[in-house]
């Protein structure tokens, strides 16, 4: 079975958050201790696109992108990088 094959199992919903004026969210803090995230970790955000909408959009800790995944999305490692 695939992580991202879209069963109820695979895609719980973790949490609903809101953005504030200046577009920023807060993780609620179960969900940063579950994920392991710390002050200054750095997050990638990923979309996918259907019918010119985004319909998906996740979150990956930057330092664990794959060494498959920065070559075959070599972009967005750049990116994260940059930052």
């Amino acid at each position: 079975m695939s992580c991202c094959d879209g069963s109820e199992e695979c895609t719980p919903l973790e949490s609903v958050v809101s953005v504030d004026e200046r577009g920023q969210l807060v993780l609620p803090k179960e969900i940063r201790e579950r994920w392991g995230l710390k002050g200054g970790d750095k997050l990638a955000i990923l979309s996918s696109m259907k019918d010119g909408e985004i319909c998906c959009v996740a979150m990956v800790k930057a330092d664990l992108l794959t060494k498959n995944f920065k070559l075959k999305f070599d972009w967005i490692h750049e990116e994260v990088s940059s930052k």
